[in-house]
């Protein structure tokens, strides 16, 4: 049986990648051999994370943003204690894209070390 951290992990998942619950299902049932999150053990849950990894649902766009990347971008948010507009609005003014979901792979690095950055800054000054 999994942790609670664990099962909110895999929702958190499913909703950034917006799989209806039959999509989840089967994904589930192909990756693990359940039908339901609840059922996974540990080892189940590494083959699920692992078959999210290597797969297509693990890019959010076609220019390579993967979900790793935005569940990261989102706890640097609530570390610089950002609201989404504040990230969008930076993303506009230095990306020049509307939001997250736009961003590339190499572009999502770069907002990652910029992030991390600010927040190494913002450490020094308080």
């Amino acid at each position: 049986m999994l942790d609670k951290k664990k099962l909110a992990l895999i929702h958190i998942i499913k909703r950034e990648l917006n799989l209806g619950d039959s999509e989840y299902r089967r994904i589930l049932l192909e990756a693990t051999g359940v039908n339901s999150a609840k059922d996974l053990d540990e080892k189940r849950f590494k083959k699920l994370m692992r078959y999210f990894v290597h797969s297509n649902y693990y890019r959010i766009n076609p220019l390579g943003l993967t979900i790793k990347q935005k569940l990261y971008i989102r706890y640097l948010l609530k570390d610089l204690a950002w609201s989404l507009k504040h990230l969008n609005n930076f993303i506009r003014k230095y990306y020049h894209k509307p939001d997250i979901d736009s961003l590339s792979r190499k572009e999502a690095i770069k907002l990652i070390e910029s992030l991390k950055a600010i927040r190494e800054h913002q450490l020094l000054k308080n």
